[in-house]
């Protein structure tokens, strides 16, 4: 499943997880590989100092992000050192997967990941800039020049359009989405 920041990847698969199936969230998946002593904490550790460790000593989500959003060299740095260390982990994570469908959320979707990753579907969950903004700062709290930041670092709606199978438009009620999200299913077989 492809889709945006502020886009709800993560309603619909809250939503598909209470319905019995296997959801893997790349972006727990990738704080999971960050946490302190992993391969890829040492590796962050190293590329960009001790400034990006917390007091913890788990990586300093907040000081990251505001680097990597406003420096293009320090976001290709941090995507080559942890996005290998992703790919493992929801590869292993699908091997032991269990039921008759599993789904992986995937902000960043490349088209090779389908191949990767053994996709048969690929859901695209999308909203207008205007609205994921919008999302970003009343909802989550980021101040507009970083949602602004962040938007501007992820594929378009359009390149997402090119390299999906199915879309779920979500800008109206969750009961629409969810009505969305089950039509889908039983296109599939899976209601």
């Amino acid at each position: 499943m492809a889709g945006g920041i502020g886009a709800g990847k993560s309603t619909v698969t809250d939503y598909l997880g209470r319905r019995g199936f296997a959801v893997i969230d790349a972006d727990e998946v990738a704080r999971e590989v960050v946490e302190p002593e992993r391969p890829a904490w040492r590796a962050l550790r190293d590329a960009f100092g001790d400034a990006v460790l917390a007091p913890d000593r788990n990586i300093d989500r907040a000081f990251l992000a505001d680097v990597v959003f406003h420096d293009a060299s320090a976001l290709t740095r941090l995507n080559g050192i942890t996005h290998g260390h992703i790919g493992a982990e929801i590869r292993a994570r699908l091997e032991h997967a269990s039921g008759p469908a599993a789904f992986v959320a995937l902000p960043l979707f490349r088209p090779e990941h389908r191949q990767i990753f053994a996709f048969t579907r690929v859901w695209g969950v999308l909203v207008t800039p205007e609205v994921a903004l919008r999302r970003l700062v009343e909802q989550r709290g980021l101040d507009e020049r970083d949602a602004r930041a962040r938007l501007a670092n992820q594929p378009t709606n359009e390149e997402r359009l090119a390299v999906v199978d199915d879309v779920i438009w979500n800008e109206g009620t969750t009961a629409a989405l969810y009505a969305r999200v089950d039509e889908l299913l039983g296109e599939r077989g899976l209601a």
